[in-house]
């Protein structure tokens, strides 16, 4: 199959990824120069980690393995099959970047977005095709996180969700299935919990690695929520906070200063360096 990927960033080097190495032909676009310039290195290192770490098999769907193709030209995606939006966390850049595949794709071709919590009611009207637009949610690593949450819209056709979910089995994911809402079930609940952990931070009840080691090691949770922040990114917590609070009406998903903070010094986490932590090696992507 053919798949298509928007955003040459963090996660769509990622989703890039776990289509090339289930054996599927990828084309990944971006307008962004300089996010394409690097994100061929970046899927070698991918794929350098996930050999490392035993997780890799190579091409059993496609046969012999394919060169993924880059481009900053969205008519690249025309004859893609299924394409993966992984776009910032904006409704206007979503909008725009739908309308366009919606005019270059065929009829048939399903628009998958990697929206961490828009509505994929609200996506699926941006295009003609709403009965071939869904959810699929992946989490950062996408190549190390076995489990994509999929989210269907009220008007996903049943013929999509097959396609969807027999591409994520080819990939070696499992799928958890929930209905649309805003924030669905991952960050409608872990993006309060961010927002509270900052508040605390900001109130000094307790500094970041505080508050992430309760997380830690009184609840047995493999990384805190502010530790989770930098690796979403701090900027992406932002917007997924607004859009949130737009959906809903719930001022709890109105930022915490610190977050915002955080943003406006350039601390986005893990991809600068330093966000609620260090990280001595920055990563580029968004």
């Amino acid at each position: 199959m053919r798949i298509g990927v928007v955003g040459a960033g963090t996660m769509g080097v990622g989703v890039a990824q776990c289509a090339y190495q289930a054996g599927h032909a990828v084309v990944v676009t971006d307008t962004d120069p300089a996010a394409l310039d690097g994100a061929p290195a970046r899927l070698r290192d991918g794929i350098r980690l996930s050999r490392v770490l035993g997780r890799t098999e190579l091409a059993p769907a496609g046969g012999a393995l394919v060169p993924v193709t880059w481009s900053g030209d969205p008519a690249a995606l025309a004859r893609a099959e299924f394409v993966i939006e992984c776009v910032t966390e904006r409704i206007a850049v979503k909008q725009e970047v739908l309308g366009v595949l919606d005019r270059f794709c065929a009829p048939e071709t399903v628009f998958a977005s990697c929206t961490s919590g828009i509505p994929v009611g609200r996506l699926g009207s941006f295009t003609g095709r709403p009965d071939r637009v869904l959810g699929t949610h992946f989490m950062n690593p996408a190549p190390l996180k076995d489990t994509v949450e999929v989210v269907r819209g009220a008007r996903t056709g049943d013929d999509t969700m097959r396609r969807a979910l027999d591409l994520l089995t080819g990939m070696g994911k499992r799928a958890v299935v929930v209905n649309d809402g805003p924030g669905f079930v991952s960050n409608r609940i872990l993006m309060l919990t961010i927002n509270e952990a900052a508040t605390v931070v900001r109130q000094d009840t307790a500094d970041a690695s505080t508050v992430d080691a309760v997380f830690t090691q009184c609840f047995g949770h493999p990384l805190g929520p502010l530790a989770t922040a930098d690796l979403i990114g701090v900027d992406t917590v932002v917007d997924t906070l607004d859009m949130l609070r737009e959906h809903t009406g719930d001022d709890r998903f109105i930022p915490s200063a610190l977050l915002v903070d955080l943003v406006e010094a350039g601390r986005l986490g893990r991809k600068t360096g330093h966000g609620f932590h260090r990280y001595p090696h920055a990563g580029p992507g968004r």
